[in-house]
């Protein structure tokens, strides 16, 4: 498919959870409570029976909360500064990122460009599949049944919500994260940036922009 309704679905489940600041919430209390039941009582389970460590556990969730978008931002300012790495992102995510120390090792990444006549956004039209390893914890509103369901039938409504007006001559290309797959958006380089450090040139590379709803934006000076 192509255009504003360009939409690649192919599913799975997992992680579901809610809500968006541009809608009313909509929250699936009674389905997010069920999950949340069933998770503790199976790590307590698979902790009685000696599978994992209690101290294990923490330490994952602790590595897991401790990660931030700016591995993501890494990831794009390399991108923006070194052709060859930038070709080997576009041609094999994973490879690409571990060479920056980040492994995904359950999922295959999937990295996307926004050009002068494309713009790319990303979903998980079912719960809120995400490249955590790069991004860390999805807002809420990623994982919200408003963003879901809009952001497929509507995207570029939905976009201008954010603040990110796309003109009618660029075409809008929504990509429905799945279980095994995750996408990252690299966000077009801001103009009159040529001098600006890859260190610096991450600093204007953000969580939303990595995600589609925003675009990268140069200094303010």
């Amino acid at each position: 498919m192509s255009g504003d309704h360009d939409h690649d679905h192919d599913h799975h489940g997992h992680d579901h959870d809610h809500d968006h600041p541009h809608a009313p919430p909509q929250p699936d209390d009674k389905v997010h409570s069920y999950y949340q039941i069933l998770g503790v009582a199976l790590k307590e389970l698979l902790i009685e029976k000696g599978v994992v460590e209690a101290a294990e556990v923490r330490r994952q969730i602790e590595r897991r909360d401790s990660i931030t978008p700016a591995n993501g931002s890494k990831v794009v300012a390399k991108a923006w500064t070194d052709p060859a790495f930038r070709a080997r992102l576009f041609a094999d995510g994973n490879s690409a990122v571990a060479e920056l120390g980040f492994e995904m090792t359950t999922t295959k990444l999937v990295a996307v460009e926004n050009t002068p006549s494309e713009h790319n956004v990303v979903v998980c039209t079912l719960c809120s599949c995400y490249p955590r390893d790069l991004l860390g914890l999805p807002p809420s509103w990623y994982k919200s049944r408003a963003y879901r369901a809009r952001i497929v039938r509507e995207p570029r409504a939905v976009l201008a919500e954010f603040g990110t007006r796309v003109p009618d001559d660029v075409a809008v290309r929504v990509h429905d994260s799945t279980a095994d797959m995750r996408f990252l958006v690299v966000p077009m380089r801001p103009e009159g940036t040529q001098g600006l450090r890859e260190d610096e040139l991450a600093a204007l590379v953000t969580r939303d922009s990595m995600v589609g709803v925003a675009v990268a934006r140069a200094p303010e000076r």
